[in-house]
């Protein structure tokens, strides 16, 4: 398995939010010397420009694809600690419920009917708060509590079985994974490689997460089978502050911060590896 480099981006930046798969993918948000509403969905091969959200933010996560998203908190420039929720229907995006806890540099995952955050900063928590939420599709409710609050982290999965791993705790990167049953947290086998503002997805059983920083960018990518993290094939574009989707057989990770914010999608599929395995033998 490799990754392959696709598409760029429309406009280039980090801090922003996505998710889907190597065919079917989204991004939202982010900053590029300023807060972005802007939102980009991608079909296996090109993105196209589609509903702006209606708060400009970063920081923020999400998760979903083209069809059937969702995002939550983030900065909005004023403040770190957004409660913003989003759900975006294929074409617009229209506000929601608010977190219970406005914060930025969370993580999270699901869908517009199906979602979970986890983690974060907020100017009363910051080295990182524990706090966890699920959505049902219109409310967010508090949930089981993190065993390591940080932030800067990365997720997935939905309500009942999610996933977070990375971040920092400070000045610390961290290592830290944990897995969601669908009221409690419970740590499992730690990162290979301890870094903050990497992205990933996937859940408890099937993960995937990329990128980051450790003090410099990072390319690694770490896939989880349910109980250990193993490394496989780094990024083309080391870079952290970026987005991503998917599990350890179908990713997609795009945008992000190298010496400038970064315009770079990878793909990372079973298929595209045959391909590209079948193209380099002739």
């Amino acid at each position: 398995m490799v990754w392959v480099t696709s598409a760029n981006l429309n406009t280039a930046r980090g801090y922003l939010a996505g998710g889907g798969n190597s065919s079917n993918a989204i991004c939202m948000g982010g900053y590029d010397g300023s807060k972005k509403y802007l939102t980009e969905k991608f079909n296996g091969s090109a993105w196209s420009t589609t509903g702006s959200l209606n708060t400009a933010r970063y920081a923020l996560t999400g998760g979903g694809n083209s069809s059937n998203a969702i995002c939550m908190g983030g900065a909005t420039g004023s403040s770190y600690d957004s409660g913003v929720s989003e759900k975006f229907n294929g074409s617009s995006w229209s506000t929601t419920d608010y977190l219970n806890t406005a914060r930025g540099y969370l993580a999270g995952g699901g869908n517009s009917s199906d979602a979970i955050c986890m983690g974060g900063y907020t100017t009363t928590h910051k080295l990182g708060t524990t706090t966890a939420e699920k959505f049902n599709g219109s409310t967010w409710s508090r949930t089981g509590s993190l065993n390591t609050a940080r932030y800067g982290l990365a997720g997935g999965g939905n309500s009942s079985d999610a996933i977070c791993m990375g971040g920092a705790t400070g000045s610390s990167n961290s290592g830290v994974t944990e897995k969601f049953n669908g009221s409690s947290w419970s740590t499992t086998d730690d990162l290979n490689t301890a870094r903050a503002r990497l992205t990933g997805g996937g859940n408890s059983s099937d993960a995937i997460c990329m990128g980051g920083t450790t003090g410099s960018n990072s390319g690694v990518t770490e896939k989880f089978n349910g109980s250990s993290w193993s490394k496989t094939g780094n990024l083309n574009t080391a870079r952290q502050a970026l987005a991503g989707g998917g599990n350890t057989s179908d990713a997609i990770c795009m945008g992000g911060s190298t010496t400038t914010y970064s315009a770079v999608t990878e793909l990372w599929s079973e298929g595209i590896a045959r391909y590209f395995s079948f193209v380099n033998t002739m």
